[in-house]
């Protein structure tokens, strides 16, 4: 799920500098687990954290650059990670890297900033499978599943569903990540 705006500047909601920090890490994360992040999409949210008053010798560079200059985002926004004391380094084990992700999914879906059926796919889809599916992550796994083929005919909205899925994933959470140290 893209956290950045898609609305034209005059429509735009006014971002917290909480919120664009949010997103800074987000984008962090996505990167350092191997998902790919547009370089516009590194732009706009320097420009959102500009514009939210978030301060770093780079972060200007990085909101300005031109279309023509789009190569050099990766590097300028891993600057302002730095900067802002944001980069992120997963695990260098695979299996414990895997397990960050999915305490970051979940994070993720239990505060809002992922659409939970997104999240829980993603979960079930990527990391449930490379951990060999656990049995911490079957409560996601089955919203997964649940979101993923639901039916009006079963009697419970998607909202359910979605609840559901958020509540899954903070119960998830609340387990620490004792699971990812006992490498389960």
């Amino acid at each position: 799920m893209q956290t950045s705006f898609s609305q034209t500047p005059n429509e735009r909601t006014a971002m917290t500098r909480d919120d664009a920090l949010k997103q800074l890490n987000h984008l962090a994360r996505e990167r350092a687990f191997g998902r790919h992040v547009g370089s516009d999409r590194l732009i706009q949210a320097g420009l959102d954290a500009l514009m939210a008053g978030v301060e770093s010798r780079s972060l200007a560079l990085l909101a300005g650059l031109l279309r023509s200059e789009e190569p050099e985002a990766p590097a300028l926004f891993d600057q302002v990670l730095e900067e802002l004391g944001l980069l992120f380094h997963p695990p260098a084990d695979p299996r414990a890297a895997t397990w960050a992700m999915a305490y970051w999914v979940a994070g993720r879906i239990a505060d809002g900033s992922l659409d939970p059926a997104v999240g829980t796919h993603l979960i079930w889809a990527d990391i449930a499978y490379d951990l060999g599916y656990p049995d911490e992550l079957e409560p996601l796994v089955r919203c997964a599943h649940n979101l993923d083929g639901w039916e009006e005919s079963w009697g419970v909205s998607v909202e359910e569903l979605n609840g559901e899925a958020v509540g899954a994933a903070k119960q998830f959470l609340s387990t620490g990540p004792a699971a990812e140290a006992a490498g389960v």
